[in-house]
């Protein structure tokens, strides 16, 4: 469900956000920026799914693993 939230932004804001993201974008676009502060869940839920990816996370381990090398042969 959707609730409307009335803001109140300085102009030139305002103008760069209907320039940059466009007219009839500008709530998904800050819903997109808050969301991730406010809505803690969604971002620990995200984790979980990723972690049960099994190809994923052996692509990101074969990842890390393939990177410790660099770091031994760097000069000091």
């Amino acid at each position: 469900m959707q609730k409307k939230l009335t803001l109140t932004i300085d102009e030139d804001i305002y103008v760069g956000l209907r320039r940059v993201i466009g007219p009839r974008k500008i709530s998904h676009f800050v819903e997109g920026l808050v969301r991730p502060h406010v809505v803690k869940e969604d971002l620990y839920e995200g984790y979980r799914a990723m972690s049960a990816d099994r190809v994923r996370e052996s692509d990101a381990l074969a990842w890390a693993e393939a990177t410790c090398g660099d770091v031994s042969n760097e000069e000091i």
